[in-house]
């Protein structure tokens, strides 16, 4: 029964993109896309999921509304206004797509520019490229696949939560919340690699928590390809990500010798796999590339400057002090803002409401986090230095208000797994005095001291 309501309402929602594309053309190939890719993740869901049924629901509500937030965004042309980066990767697409139909020539120096590994954010060139190469120059169809993935890393997180604090209520709070949560739907429901960068980061520790549970292959590719994904998309990430894997298994590591064996053979076939790959390589041309400190220092003045949402231009970060300078004011902007007396324009100011919500969950990551430290140190070990390591380096490198509110989502993802542990202690206590106060409340009716039960 529930898959002939499956498959009625792919043909519905079928049917009704193909009427549709009549009036905007791009619907259809979006459309099927959509379907396909969702019922992909449905499946997974269904047959790896604990609650497959209350899955599949937080998925597609997060799917719909990231579907909903990108078309409109697409009908009234706002992509400069949300995130101007939509264009370049439609532009560089293009280009590939263009030299995939033969229309470009392989010297061509803007095809170069577009598909160079020595380039940020390549992946982005070869995956939209792909995608067009399917569906024509369909700029919907490419944003509503980093729709879906934006909202199929709900699920996954559920997952990686359950994995770590066998909680229930822990796992549902961290999936509705990346469902929901406004910054999550903004990034991830345009063409943008930032909903993109967050799956495969949160995909990269789900694995990594499945091998250091038992050795297994399929884990190990899929890690293996998602640490490709991330470097291909946002280099930098990668080195973090990458310390943060290693001293998971590193620090998971058991006084038996078999499990010693198993971490270190997955560490050893992870390193293999990366080379042959030429990962470490192309990750060490970036490095050169892109980590020189002028080189970083020029693009935080830019940021600095650009609009009037810059903070700290008289920062140089280029020595020692500059950089232990900018890091205090650099964190406070990253974790807190924007700053509602700060707000000079628009964009800022439609974000006030959830920085006010994001403001009243931090005790509750605190006290997760301090919990998780305590209990459960070594299965969160790599989620605490990955989050740690790129909170200090954009606390550093980072000088624009949008720029922060905007990567601060690759912290935010993880932080939900610690709020939503602070929050389920904290309604945990209430709970526990409410029945306190219950059992008080039956004793003093009964005229019993206290000490004494009631229960026969």
């Amino acid at each position: 029964m529930q898959n002939n309501v499956i498959i009625a309402g792919t043909l519905i929602v079928l049917i009704g993109a193909g009427l549709f594309s009549l009036v905007v053309p791009d619907v259809f190939g979006a459309a099927v896309v959509a379907v396909f890719l969702s019922a992909a993740f449905i499946v997974l869901i269904r047959f790896y999921s604990t609650e497959p049924e209350f899955l599949t629901k937080v998925f597609i509500v997060g799917l719909v509304v990231r579907l909903a937030f990108g078309f409109f965004i697409y009908l009234l042309d706002l992509r400069e206004f949300f995130g101007g980066d939509a264009t370049t990767y439609h532009f560089r697409g293009v280009i590939f797509y263009d030299y995939l139909m033969g229309d470009v020539p392989a010297d061509s120096n803007e095809l170069l520019r577009a598909t160079s590994m020595a380039g940020p954010g390549w992946g982005m060139t070869y995956l939209v490229g792909a995608i067009y190469y399917i569906f024509g120059k369909n700029f919907l169809a490419a944003q509503t696949f980093c729709g879906v993935v934006g909202a199929a890393t709900a699920p996954l997180v559920h997952y990686c939560a359950e994995k770590i604090f066998q909680n229930r209520r822990v796992a549902r709070f961290s999936a509705i919340a990346i469902a929901v949560f406004p910054s999550f739907i903004i990034w991830s429901s345009q063409l943008m690699k930032d909903g993109l960068i967050i799956f495969l980061l949160v995909l990269s520790i789900s694995m990594v928590l499945k091998l250091q549970e038992r050795f297994d292959y399929a884990a190990l590719v899929l890690l293996v390809l998602s640490l490709g994904g991330i470097i291909s998309l946002r280099f930098y990430i990668f080195y973090m990500i990458a310390v943060a894997v290693a001293g998971s298994f590193i620090v998971g590591l058991s006084n038996t010798s078999g499990s010693i064996l198993r971490r270190a053979a997955a560490l050893v076939l992870m390193g293999v796999a990366l080379t042959y790959l030429g990962i470490i390589r192309t990750a060490s041309s970036d490095l050169e590339r892109y980590g020189d400190l002028e080189r970083i220092q020029n693009s935080r003045l830019d940021q600095a400057r650009s609009a009037e949402s810059g903070y700290t231009e008289d920062v140089d970060v280029t020595t020692t002090a500059g950089a232990i300078t900018a890091l205090p004011i650099g964190f406070i902007y990253l974790v807190f803002a924007p700053f509602p007396w700060d707000v000079r324009n628009l964009r800022q100011a439609i974000t006030l409401p959830e920085v006010f919500l994001w403001w009243a969950m931090i005790p509750f990551s605190v006290w997760g986090i301090w919990y998780s430290m305590k209990h459960r140190l070594r299965s969160t070990f790599p989620i605490l230095i990955f989050s740690g390591m790129l909170t200090l380096v954009y606390s550093i490198f980072q000088s624009n208000v949008g720029t922060a509110y905007r990567q601060r989502t690759q912290i935010q993802v993880f932080l939900f797994l610690f709020i939503a542990v602070g929050w389920t202690l904290y309604q945990e206590r209430k709970e526990d005095k409410r029945s306190m106060l219950e059992a008080r409340r039956r004793r003093d009716l009964h005229g019993m001291p206290d000490g004494v039960s009631d229960l026969n």
